[in-house]
């Protein structure tokens, strides 16, 4: 019987997302990943053959953790406004109870090296984006202001706290649902 792997792939994204949160994106290297969980660099490199595919796994998964809330909550039989309303405050709880993910998100893919990602990664990406493109597509609403109540808003009011190292106030979420609300019609 194979013994179980000692450095797991999850063990070393645990580890670049805290590098990611404490000192940013270029923070998140081979070397400081190893360094970080004890691994030698050679138990890296056989689950991230480069940077590139360390940090697309890292984006992938935080998007993944993310988006199964995000959707379940667009899929709702309420109307259209209560469903963005409720993707609009599953995104504030998720940065939340999630804010060391949440730094991840807010770096965005372009700082975690995105043209260089290996291609099974960027499948994967463009299959997460067209199941929310598919969430999306019953809202009849103009996708522009669908955008700003289910992305933008949100993140704008938890950028702020999150950078500051602040616990996201509960008042955020009725900041959120009131915007989502004016800004996605009652269907």
């Amino acid at each position: 019987m194979p013994r179980p792997a000692r450095y797991t792939a999850d063990a070393l994204l645990d580890a670049a997302a805290d590098l990611l949160d404490a000192e940013g994106p270029a923070a998140v290297t081979m070397s400081a990943v190893a360094r970080a969980t004890g691994a030698p660099s050679g138990s890296v490199y056989h689950r991230f053959p480069t940077r590139a595919a360390l940090c697309g796994q890292l984006w992938v998964r935080t998007e993944e953790r993310l988006q199964d809330g995000l959707i379940a909550a667009l899929s709702g039989t309420a109307d259209a406004q209560q469903r963005c309303v409720a993707g609009a405050l599953h995104i504030v709880a998720w940065c939340r109870e999630h804010p060391v993910e949440a730094q991840i998100l807010l770096a965005g893919p372009d700082a975690l090296a995105l043209p260089d990602w290996p291609e099974p990664l960027t499948g994967r990406r463009k299959r997460l984006q067209r199941k929310l493109r598919k969430a999306l597509a019953d809202i009849p609403d103009d996708a522009s202001r669908v955008t700003a109540a289910l992305i933008d808003v949100p993140y704008a009011i938890v950028r702020r706290h999150l950078r500051a190292r602040q616990s996201i106030p509960a008042g955020a979420d009725a900041i959120v649902a009131d915007c989502a609300r004016a800004l996605i019609s009652p269907s």
